[in-house]
């Protein structure tokens, strides 16, 4: 199928990022400015996006529509685009479990789903670093779409939501981790031997404070979104039957900053 159009929900730090990369391509972007804030329609101003207004509007227009929000509004988004027959991608940090709801959404109102997990920072022109996973019957013509973009577009082998559990995978673990330095340091302040824990980190384990500095950092910054991602990560495990406590008390963390 010819993707001439993509609608964008929503333009946030890495959602404007992605769509900058596909203007500056040649590709018509849509976002839709009701309901968004002054600093939503900046960063779509800055990234060359089309303001269709209503996400309605978005979906008639576009031939692929790409969702980049915080991971507990996925299925609401997914909700709000109502009858749509081209091509959704669902690139947020949920799990398999929630993915395929999307995907049952997507399907009810007309569309193909295609599934994706983001990795990396917001791309910029010319940093190869970022890489949108994919996966679905769909995604060869997702990829295609970025090719060339400076966005590496994996696709995936195997379940339709296999993006989704990559992501969860890797993010259970960067982000998963930096909530148990957070944990250890407030602990060993709380019991008075805070000074001795970072001397030891600086003795046997050199990079500790600064990788401790920078959860702090991304953590006050982002922790916010990285509540109910946690939640996902725990999600993911309980259904492999696995051991799902850790990122649950992770959510609780990042949910204290």
């Amino acid at each position: 199928m010819t993707i001439a159009t993509v609608g964008l929900l929503h333009p946030g730090a890495m959602g404007a990022a992605v769509g900058a990369l596909l203007t500056r391509g040649g590709r018509s972007v849509l976002w839709a400015s009701e309901g968004r804030s002054a600093a939503s329609a900046e960063r779509a101003r800055r990234a060359g996006l089309q303001d269709a207004v209503t996400v309605t509007a978005l979906a008639a227009r576009s031939d692929l529509v790409l969702s980049i929000c915080p991971p507990h509004g996925a299925l609401d988004t997914a909700r709000a685009v109502g009858p749509f027959t081209g091509l959704y991608l669902d690139a947020n940090a949920v799990s398999p479990a929630t993915a395929g709801e999307i995907r049952s959404v997507v399907q009810a109102a007309g569309g193909r789903y295609v599934d994706g997990g983001i990795i990396g920072p917001p791309p910029a022109e010319g940093d190869a670093g970022a890489r949108l996973y994919l996966s679905g019957a769909d995604a060869p013509a997702v990829a295609a779409v970025f090719a060339g973009s400076g966005l590496q577009t994996p696709v995936l082998d195997g379940e339709a939501t296999a993006a989704s559990a990559l992501k969860m995978a890797y993010a259970g673990w960067t982000k998963g981790s930096a909530a148990l330095l957070l944990t250890m340091r407030a602990a060993a302040r709380a019991h008075g031997v805070d000074e001795a824990l970072v001397a030891e980190w600086e003795h046997s384990i050199p990079s500790l404070p600064e990788r401790w500095a920078q959860a702090a950092r991304q953590a006050d910054e982002k922790g916010w979104r990285w509540v109910a991602e946690m939640r996902e990560i725990a999600a993911t495990l309980a259904a492999a039957d696995l051991p799902a406590g850790f990122h649950e008390a992770a959510a609780e963390v990042f949910e204290r900053r």
